[in-house]
């Protein structure tokens, strides 16, 4: 377990890809699970958008 400083600093999200049968997806520890892609590249590129800053609304 982290000390209560680490957790402080730790990314909110922390994004990954897992196949199941023909098919990946992007999943985060937030608990927020991208559609499943045929292509790896595509469930990646998921991932990086949903971990990336969104622009503030204006």
């Amino acid at each position: 377990m982290l000390p209560p400083q680490a957790r402080s600093e730790a990314p909110t999200h922390r994004t990954h890809t897992a196949e199941r049968g023909a098919f990946a997806y992007a999943r985060c520890t937030c608990g927020w699970s991208g559609p499943a892609r045929r292509a790896r590249d595509r469930a990646r590129q998921d991932a990086d958008e949903h971990s990336s800053p969104q622009p503030a609304a204006r």
